[in-house]
């Protein structure tokens, strides 16, 4: 069942002033859910004609969740412009080994963004939450952990809003910054289509909780996603916010070059 909202009242819940003719909210992605034995809200904006397709529309405006690994957006931004990152090929420690800040990125290792925002420091990093209005903008707990325990929260709606500035190198960073980090968003391109995206996943009252945010590309079209699941600890699906989109934007014609 797919519900079309009236534009005045959407526009006045978009993160950073998103506007968009109607929105679509799509019931029947509750299926995919299903199929991981989870529950959340997704969302997709299409840039062009200005709409946006949502499901678990209450979800996706009012619910605040820990970032986790997206924070890491925010790190790698603000660890650029104040010279902690010289650029994604930087080594920092990670465990016993060290890794580029490219490989800490995109497999969500813990430990190099921590070093990372340590070296930032709790004071600057309040700044940027304040100056960027990033979620909830609390840091009430260390510095090496206040992005997963939940003392920083941010809604699904402003990940979106985040996604889009991003790519339109619109946040308060230098362009540089915000290449680099859309540099290190990219993970599939072909030529049909580039998709682009981080993802993470926390522990929170028994249950996984996991995003997956970014953007894909076909014909010099972007569209912005993202998606918010929760399941219990013990289902059989580890890390099942990547094939949840995958197979959402595969039904609806993405991976084919033809939007």
């Amino acid at each position: 069942m797919k519900l079309f909202w009236n534009t005045m009242f959407i526009s006045s819940v978009f993160f950073f002033g998103c506007t968009s003719n109607n929105v679509t909210i799509d019931d029947n992605l509750q299926q995919v859910f299903n199929q991981y034995h989870a529950k959340g809200t997704f969302a997709l904006y299409d840039n062009a004609a200005g709409i946006f397709t949502v499901h678990n529309f209450n979800t996706y405006k009012d619910s605040s969740f820990a970032p986790a690994a997206t924070f890491n957006i925010i790190a790698a931004l603000v660890g650029i412009e104040t010279g902690r990152i010289i650029n994604e090929k930087m080594l920092i420690p990670n465990q016993s080994a060290a890794i580029t800040v490219l490989e800490a990125f995109q497999s969500q290792s813990i430990q190099p963004f921590q070093t990372i925002n340590a070296a930032i420091g709790k004071d600057t990093m309040q700044q940027w939450l304040d100056s960027l209005a990033y979620g909830s903008k609390k840091i009430t707990t260390a510095v090496d952990s206040f992005w997963f325990d939940r003392s920083l929260t941010i809604k699904p709606d402003e990940q979106l809003g985040l996604i889009k500035k991003l790519y339109f190198s619109q946040l308060p960073f230098q362009k540089r910054s915000q290449d680099i980090v859309k540099k290190m968003m990219l993970r599939e391109s072909n030529a049909a289509y580039k998709l682009s995206y981080i993802t993470a996943s926390t522990e929170h009252n028994l249950q996984n909780e996991e995003w997956n945010i970014g953007f894909v590309e076909e014909n010099q079209h972007v569209y912005f996603f993202v998606l918010q699941a929760a399941s219990a600890k013990n289902t059989p699906n580890n890390s099942l916010a990547l094939p949840i989109v995958q197979q959402i934007l595969k039904s609806y014609g993405f991976f084919e070059g033809k939007k």
